[in-house]
């Protein structure tokens, strides 16, 4: 199930949220309008439901968390665009790293 949000994840969100991999839930977070995808199988899919909704690809950035070890990674295809200095699948400005990360933690702080 894929569910995209502005406020923090339910427990009972983040349950469905496992549907896709038990362990693991893959998230794009738009980093300007703080709103969060998480659940689907491709990063691009959360990546293409964003911004046909508004966002802009600059903002997108996509990772997930570990639900056995609560480790958010920063890790995705989508993150790959030397137009902005991110040569990587992993988000390298330590800036957007940091934001993402803080989205990350209130996004899942039911888990975390």
């Amino acid at each position: 199930m894929v569910i995209i949000k502005t406020q923090c994840y339910s427990k009972n969100e983040i349950e469905k949220l496992k549907e896709e991999f038990e362990f693991y839930i893959k998230t794009v977070i738009d980093i300007q309008n703080k709103t969060c995808i998480a659940g689907m199988n491709m990063h691009y899919d959360g990546e293409k439901t964003l911004l046909d909704q508004g966002s802009s690809q600059m903002n997108l950035w996509g990772g997930g968390i570990d639900l056995e070890t609560k480790k958010i990674d920063f890790n995705s295809f989508i993150n790959i665009r030397p137009n902005q200095g991110n040569d990587s699948n992993e988000i390298q400005d330590s800036n957007i790293r940091n934001n993402f990360k803080t989205l990350m933690e209130f996004f899942f702080k039911e888990i975390i």
